[in-house]
């Protein structure tokens, strides 16, 4: 639809109007009435800068709640929580005047190493898509655009602004697609950015499949398409394409660009004008939807903790030593200087300046009438081996004098950022040393870590009776430790990425990160788990695993199918907490397909939901699973898209993908559309095809004695996967092209 302003502005007016004023606003055009808009990072905090513009946070910026960023919010499997977040997100971008918040982040965990993991949710687009669709409803709830990123293929951070992402329609469509695709159907946000790398050797911004045929016509999305800050290499070709609003300000080089296009008739106007109108029918809308909004920087606090403590994933607990007794034992002794210095966001464009800032040592103080000593352990800088070895004598003497120590470890910010990538999956040097010696005292160790994304986990398991992830927690990351050590509230996360053994396991190992700018995503969709459960590749910890303080069992699990001709079933199951305290679960549905006409993982996530049970309560749980939990993406043919094939499905419920407490098999006997035929057909899928196997029959019938030779079943299982043009030679046919054109004319006619 065009807006009714579009007729009153001039070319070189609409012109500026797809490229931003400044870095974080878009233009005005008093003379008519319109209005700038004001952007700004997310997506874990509104991250509005004071003054100046720098996109890696060298400014500061307005005080605003650091929530947990989204490797923890992912592992809440927590949809109602997330909405909660997006609400509280939205009035705090209210408060500050911003009409468009960045974010969520929604690409795949493709390989553990990449930078800006922190900020994604998940190596499987279920989660992803779930948890951002409500992230985005509670922030558009207030009035306020998301901007759905970093589409697409965006997986690394090694060359990001030039890179080429190889990759087949199939594993861009089941993979890394779905995630934005389930966002843009089910909550329609805003804008969506653009990433910086190429697709298949087109650069994103300037990807009309990708901007126009995928997102707008196969999706149906309503909002504008900006680019990431910097990612328009061709202003004309990137509006072409579909991209609306290219940030940040490029001066006047893009829009005279495309003023001169127009003139010179290389860039149609109406392009240009839909472009416009997209973007201003946005910004009307979300005007339109404003409300008085409040924030209440204690609320919003606390909603913080508790969304700390959601995601945590409690990995191991040996023996039960979680949770610690508060009043009763000995000595505590808290090692680790991010007890102290909490690191508890990622570094780069979505780096905030917290409303206030809790510390594990000082909460843990606070929660427990036990002696509570500290020693640093180690320096989150370099340092010097004199001061590394006093550092580490007096942690040992520390532990050697306590019942339990609590190790605080994980990944300095100069480990992981965005703008590159990780090279190694290891904890720091120095912190593994400090492991061992404090293993040596025999005191019984927990491990809390911090990193955004995952480590290896050997020397820690094997030195730690339990072990708790805590992922960058937010600015109440530090209380919601405490408040999991020591009981108050439960270690609701599961693991919404693998724990791999060694980066070998990995399976981008030998793919990433590229080289001669290219990355081949050799993989395909054997992604996460995809890759671990299909290869049978032992783990340190599996995909959805996650400890609690108490027990659950699954009972009475049904799988049902009304109608075998629609794929579809509904799943229950009954969960009760066997334990003697409330706790969460997280009921997990993987289908898989034993018999496919092509390569399929060994099952996939197609449905979850995350339940909260008094001790001794049950619950029935009932999750639905639609036809693309059966469905794989074809290319074949002229007619690509999703296929169901009939036959057996098996269904799984579990608490991890490798805990499956039930199993059940399907059948489907779904319409399958039939192979399109052509001269690259082979004889197989002629012989199977509903008109082409009777028309096959009589051509052969038609050859007299020499046709029975290709009607004999051992022949026929010989040649099943030659072309027909091959077959038709050996035949003796000498018009090939002519026999295969009027074959397919009687295969038309048939159907």
């Amino acid at each position: 639809m065009t807006h009714p302003l579009i007729d009153q502005l001039t070319l070189e007016e609409k012109a500026s109007l797809v490229s931003g004023a400044t870095f974080w606003t878009t233009r005005a055009v008093e003379r008519v009435g319109l209005e700038a808009a004001t952007l700004t990072d997310g997506p874990h905090g509104v991250r509005m800068q004071t003054a100046g513009a720098d996109q890696l946070g060298i400014n500061d910026s307005h005080p605003a709640t650091a929530f947990p960023t989204a490797a923890a919010l992912g592992s809440t499997w927590d949809a109602e929580l997330l909405e909660e977040i997006g609400r509280a997100l939205g009035a705090e971008s209210r408060r500050l005047n911003v009409d468009v918040l960045l974010g969520p982040g929604v690409n795949i965990k493709r390989s553990p190493l990449c930078g800006r993991n922190f900020e994604y949710f998940s190596e499987d687009p279920l989660i992803a898509g779930t948890l951002a669709t409500a992230w985005v409803k509670g922030v558009q709830s207030q009035g306020v655009g998301a901007s759905l990123k970093h589409y697409a293929a965006n997986n690394q951070e090694t060359d990001r602004m030039r890179i080429s992402a190889e990759v087949d329609e199939r594993t861009l469509r089941e993979i890394y697609f779905p995630a934005f695709e389930t966002t843009v159907k089910q909550a329609q946000p805003a804008t969506l950015m653009c990433s910086y790398n190429r697709i298949n050797g087109t650069y994103a911004s300037q990807n009309h499949w990708l901007l126009t045929d995928v997102l707008r016509g196969d999706w149906g999305f309503e909002g504008y398409v900006m680019s990431d800050w910097g990612a328009v290499a061709d202003p004309v070709a990137a509006v072409a394409a579909g991209l609306d609003l290219e940030m940040p300000s490029s001066g006047e080089r893009g829009p005279k660009a495309i003023v001169q296009a127009v003139q010179a008739g290389t860039l149609d106007e109406t392009v240009l004008d839909k472009a416009v109108s997209r973007i201003l029918t946005t910004h009307d809308r979300l005007r339109a939807a404003r409300s008085e909004t409040g924030f209440e920087p204690q609320a919003h606090h606390e909603l913080a903790r508790r969304a700390a403590a959601a995601g945590s994933v409690l990995l191991k607990n040996q023996d039960g030593l979680l949770p610690l007794s508060p009043e009763e034992g000995g000595r505590i002794a808290v090692i680790g200087e991010f007890a102290l210095t909490p690191r508890y966001q990622g570094a780069g464009s979505s780096h905030l300046n917290p409303t206030r800032l809790d510390d594990a040592l000082t909460a843990i103080q606070a929660a427990t009438s036990r002696e509570v000593v500290f020693e640093a352990g180690f320096r989150l800088e370099d340092t010097d081996q004199e001061d590394a070895d006093v550092l580490l004598a007096a942690a040992v003497e520390a532990a050697g004098e306590a019942e339990v120590v609590i190790a605080f470890l994980g990944l300095p910010d100069a480990e992981e950022s965005e703008g590159f990538d990780r090279t190694h999956l290891a904890l720091p040097a120095s912190q593994l040393q400090l492991l061992q010696a404090l293993r040596q005292t025999g005191t019984k160790i927990v491990v809390v870590l911090s990193n955004g994304s995952v480590v290896t986990l050997g020397e820690v398991n094997d030195a730690a009776a339990a072990v708790l992830e805590m992922w960058l927690g937010g600015q109440a990351g530090g209380s919601a430790a405490a408040d999991i050590l020591f009981g108050v509230t439960e270690p609701e996360g599961r693991l919404a990425e693998t724990v791999p053994h060694r980066l070998q396991d990995t399976p981008a190992f030998v793919n990433w990160p590229g080289n001669e700018g290219k990355v081949v995503y050799g993989e395909r969709v054997y992604v996460g788990y995809r890759w671990y459960d299909t290869t049978g590749q032992d783990v340190a910890y599996p995909f959805g695993h996650g400890l609690g303080y108490t027990t659950f069992s699954y009972s009475d699990a049904t799988v049902t199918v009304a109608d075998p001709t629609v794929a579809a079933a509904v799943v229950e199951v009954t969960v009760t907490n066997t334990g003697q305290r409330a706790g969460a679960e997280v009921v997990q549905v993987y289908v898989a397909d034993p018999v496919s006409g092509v390569d399929r993982p060994q099952h996939e996530l197609r449905a979850f939901a995350k339940v909260r049970l008094a001790a001794g309560d049950s619950q029935r749980v009932r999750l639905e699973l639609d036809e693309r939990a059966f469905a794989f993406w074809s290319s074949q043919g002229s007619s690509p898209g999703w296929r169901v094939e009939p036959g057996e499905f098996v269904v799984e419920i579990g608490a991890s993908s490798r805990d499956l407490r039930h199993t059940e098999s399907i059948t489907l006997d779904v319409a399958v559309p039939p192979v399109e035929l052509g001269a690259e057909s082979t004889y197989e899928e002629w012989a199977t095809h509903p008109q082409g196997q009777k028309v096959l029959q009589e051509f052969f019938d038609g050859l007299g004695e020499a046709g029975s030779l290709w009607r004999d079943p051992e022949t026929a299982k010989l040649l099943g996967n030659m072309p027909m043009r091959s077959l038709l030679s050996f035949s003796g046919t000498t018009d090939i092209q002519g026999t295969i054109s009027g074959l397919l004319e009687r295969v038309a006619q048939a159907g």
